[in-house]
């Protein structure tokens, strides 16, 4: 039975990320990047990442840290931290590697690491994009993946139902 990594061991520094990155490259290996908060992993994220994966050979998940997801959703948020997030995506089998960024923007990050391809949600384009995300992935060659959501499936709903008391779907 071949033994899979420990949710721990693919949660990475983004300078051991571009030396594995480095060695995917020297393999032969396209990567897939994207990037979110992943607060409450949810049916919608699973299918999400799922697909993220089949668009290269490898995925790669750049996790908004605890204070860019206050600066991004507010102060409520996030429900789980970093480190529990970090986790979390790094146990599933479609997550080769996850990376926590400390801005509002992983611009940086994304030059660093090169992707062969950028995976985002359906309710974005090329054009939505940040201007400086797409300058750098633009920069790099990289291909743009958009997938489509999965129906009622979103944190923010997931959360109001929790206060609402109401059951899951």
């Amino acid at each position: 039975m071949k033994e899979l990594p420990f949710p721990a061991d693919k949660i990475m520094t983004i300078a051991e990320a571009v030396r594995w990155r480095e060695t995917l490259r020297r393999e032969g290996r396209r990567l897939a990047v994207t990037n979110g908060c992943f607060d409450i992993l949810h049916r919608g994220h699973a299918d999400y990442l799922d697909r993220a994966r089949r668009a290269g050979d490898a995925l790669l998940v750049l996790l908004n840290s605890d204070r860019s997801v206050r600066e991004l959703k507010g102060p409520d948020r996030p429900v789980n931290d970093e480190a529990a997030r970090a986790f979390v995506l790094a146990a599933l089998a479609a997550v080769d590697a996850v990376v926590v960024f400390g801005g509002r923007r992983c611009t940086a990050e994304l030059a660093a690491l090169r992707p062969d391809i950028y995976v985002k949600g359906g309710d974005y384009t090329v054009e939505s994009l940040d201007p400086d995300e797409r300058g750098a992935l633009i920069a790099a060659g990289s291909e743009f993946c958009f997938i489509p959501f999965v129906e009622g499936f979103s944190t923010t709903a997931t959360i109001r139902k929790m206060r609402a008391g109401a059951p899951g779907k």
